[in-house]
């Protein structure tokens, strides 16, 4: 069984689109409440492995937001709440789970955010952005280990 379901160039930038069309057509308040969020696909474009931040900036705000509360532009779109990152230190008791996030990076959460695993799998979507050579395990790991440190910086006390 795949562990990534997409294709593996392509990854889950999730982006909310408000149908607003019909609605500035018709001028009808009840076309514009019926607007459905929506989700696209797009490739996922390569950022520095040693910047955690410019990594979450671009592949997590859309869902968790800038600051990491679960707040992003297309959060509205998900079945669920998107899990504020903010607070992974407090919810275990007061210690930051540097291995448990890495997991979750590496192997996903097995959440249902969008109808399936919700949010993408990091670890072979990684593994793909290393140019027409592929990327090193070691790039990977150094990848997840930034995105974990950065993370880890956006806790509150």
């Amino acid at each position: 069984m795949p562990i990534l379901s997409r294709p593996a160039n392509r990854c889950t930038l999730v982006w909310c689109f408000l149908i607003f069309a019909s609605s500035c057509l018709t001028g009808s308040a009840a076309t514009a409440q019926s607007a459905t969020p929506k989700i696209k696909e797009a490739p996922c474009a390569p950022t520095s492995p040693a910047s955690g931040e410019e990594m979450f900036k671009s592949y997590c705000a859309a869902c968790h937001g800038a600051g990491g509360k679960g707040d992003g532009p297309a959060s509205v779109a998900l079945k669920g709440p998107v899990p504020d990152l903010t607070t992974l230190a407090q919810a275990n008791g007061g210690k930051y789970p540097t291995a448990k996030v890495q997991a979750i990076l590496r192997m996903g959460a097995g959440t249902e955010a969008h109808g399936s695993p919700g949010m993408p799998v990091w670890g072979p979507i990684f593994g793909t952005m290393g140019g027409p050579g592929g990327t090193t395990s070691l790039e990977v790991q150094a990848r997840i280990y930034n995105l974990t440190r950065y993370l880890e910086t956006l806790q509150v006390p």
